[in-house]
């Protein structure tokens, strides 16, 4: 029977669902015919597969081919189908064995010679592999097909190479899996920075409970080194978030996406990118830079410079972890817990409150340059601080020694510990039960907080925010103490200290 099915994997979001490529050759007219929702890449893979079999020296069938890539009501994107489509044909027309076809799924792009080309968003799709099967994928794609996942996986070159397999002629060996090593590429270190107590005790709250920071002040002081070198004192992930990473930078086509392995994302958009890039879409959605940032950081320079749209659309994904872009035909989901680091001048020629420079805006323009970050959006950003300009003495002479980055590292990553030991997951995903109704803060500190908040105006959304705060004061405090609640509740002086985060509430 002129009929082969092959296996290959379809992108929709982080998942990859399973897609059979089912051949049929007929007789009649000469045609060549793909159905099941190709997109444009798909359906041009009948001109590459055509040009691939005929320079590989098999025989093209001059018969009516059918291809169904099912299920049909599943959008198909990309050249990933290319060697499952021409395998199914050799099979179909009695060119290659069909009997270990059932035991593979096959993921590559054709060239016109017949080479395996590199396959986007293949990591996903040896993740959702059926560990019954094999993944049989290009060569280019070897430190994905080596990250250490359950399924198995072969590599290949050509589609000579793979024809060869299947035939028994000359096997594939297994890839080796291997875990990549992890290298710290950040030059960054927290000891180059001179002065700036408040700004960096800041930045270790930050970096050990996860929580969103935003720097103002004027231009020079050192908000962007700053954030730069939070990076430095956050702790490497862990292998499954590291493989959760590295997902989504290979659904974006970066084709180095194991290249730092467990390093933390760090990415900083210009202030011209639009809503569609800072979130993901597109007519094929793709992931955006609050997805590429996954685990990582999102740092927003010139806060107020960005389009109001653009900022509005980040508030959704703060409060969930994830986004949700919608199109007529599919719906698809991406991981969006980032943090959220900004800097900002405190007015628009930057020079408010500066002990050298006056400022020369007017209250009306101030008040417009603030107001283009909405009360909501400020909400969501956990600690406020101020960087001020140095005196020229301190940026001249090294009169103490600063603490490295990897000291500061050290005490965040114990913090973090004692989280995940005692609450199971970072203080800034605390829920407002767990951080009150467990017993973890005092009775009279909720009390102190509760008429601070009353007397300052501020949401119910903040007062949970600087109780997270509070919390991870208390850790940083504790972190070399038992984790029973009685040792390390949170008291009324971390949380005096978290109010002293929060310096925009009282002036926007």
């Amino acid at each position: 029977m002129a009929l082969a099915l092959t296996f290959s994997r379809a992108n929709l979001g982080i998942d990859a669902p399973l897609v059979s490529v089912e051949t049929h050759l007929s007789n009649g007219l000469p045609a060549f015919t793909i159905v099941g929702l190709p997109e444009a890449a798909v359906r041009e893979s009948r001109d590459r597969v055509r040009s691939a079999i005929i320079n590989s020296h098999f025989d093209f069938p001059s018969k009516r081919i059918t291809v169904n890539l099912a299920p049909a009501d599943l959008p198909k994107q990309g050249s990933r189908f290319d060697l499952a489509i021409a395998l199914g044909i050799l099979a179909a027309s009695d060119q290659l064995s069909k009997d270990l076809l059932s035991h593979y799924e096959f993921i590559g792009e054709l060239s016109l010679s017949g080479q395996l080309r590199y396959a986007t968003g293949l990591i996903p799709a040896l993740i959702a592999a059926d560990p019954q099967r094999i993944s049989l994928v290009p060569a280019a794609n070897i430190e994905e097909a080596s990250l250490p996942l359950k399924n198995k996986t072969i590599v290949a070159n050509h589609i000579l190479e793979v024809c060869a397999h299947l035939n028994n002629n000359k096997p594939l060996p297994l890839t080796i899996k291997d875990k990549p090593q992890h290298q710290n590429a950040n030059a960054f270190d927290m000891s180059d920075v001179a002065g700036q107590p408040q700004a960096k005790r800041a930045l270790e709250i930050a970096a050990a409970g996860g929580h969103n920071l935003i720097f103002i002040g004027p231009p020079g002081t050192g908000k962007t080194m700053l954030a730069l070198r939070l990076i430095s004192i956050s702790p490497p992930l862990s292998d499954s978030s590291a493989i959760e990473v590295a997902s989504i930078h290979s659904l974006a086509g970066k084709e180095n996406s194991t290249t730092q392995w467990r390093q933390r994302p760090f990415r900083n958009p210009h202030h011209t990118a639009s809503a569609v890039a800072m979130v993901g879409g597109g007519s094929n959605p793709k992931p955006g830079e609050i997805s590429l940032a996954h685990k990582g950081i999102l740092f927003l320079d010139e806060l107020p410079e960005f389009d109001r749209k653009v900022l509005e659309v980040l508030r959704e994904p703060i409060e969930s972890g994830r986004i949700t872009i919608s199109r007529a035909t599919q719906q698809v989901e991406y991981p969006a817990q980032f943090q959220l680091i900004a800097a900002m001048n405190p007015c628009p020629c930057g020079f408010l409150g500066d002990t050298r420079q006056n400022c020369s805006c007017s209250p009306n323009q101030i008040q417009r340059y603030r107001s283009k970050l909405s009360g909501p959006l400020l909400d969501r950003i956990d600690l406020h601080v101020s960087v001020t300009r140095l005196p020229v003495n301190m940026m001249t002479k090294k009169t103490t020694v600063n603490e490295t980055s990897q000291t500061i590292c050290d005490r965040v990553l114990k913090a973090q510990k004692l989280q995940a030991n005692s609450r199971g997951k970072m203080n800034a995903q605390l829920s407002s039960r767990e951080l009150i109704d467990d017993g973890w803060i005092k009775e009279e500190a909720i009390e102190w907080l509760s008429t601070a908040i009353e007397k300052l105006g501020l949401s119910a959304r903040a007062f949970h925010r600087l109780l997270r705060i509070g919390r991870t004061i208390a850790d940083l405090e504790f972190i070399d103490t038992a984790y029973e609640k009685s040792q390390t509740q949170v008291q009324i002086h971390h949380l005096k200290e978290a109010l002293a985060y929060r310096q925009l509430d009282k002036k926007i």
